[in-house]
């Protein structure tokens, strides 16, 4: 066995990092991909840079949220929005 066919898995059985986004809709990929290069977006600034509808965008960062891979914290400019950040390291 390659160390590329070794998954990571915590004590309960769920795979983590980039294992549990391996197996989301390519939505949540690629908002994935999208937060590796950029340090922090919102949720209408990930809808401009993935070209996805905003309810897309909201489904992808809610099963992104599910896989614990993705955080999210109030933006001190405008607190009616989320500032989402790439959990994975």
């Amino acid at each position: 066995m390659s160390t590329s066919d070794v998954t990571h898995v915590e004590a309960d059985g769920n795979e983590t990092g980039w294992d549990a986004v391996a197996d989301l809709p390519p939505s949540a990929k690629l908002v994935a991909k999208v937060l590796e290069y950029n340090d922090s977006l919102t949720q209408s600034q990930l809808a401009e840079e993935t070209l996805l509808p905003p309810r897309t965008v909201r489904y992808a960062l809610t099963r992104l949220e599910e896989v614990d891979v993705v955080g999210s914290r109030f933006s001190f400019s405008d607190a009616r929005k989320r500032i989402y950040t790439l959990a994975i390291e």
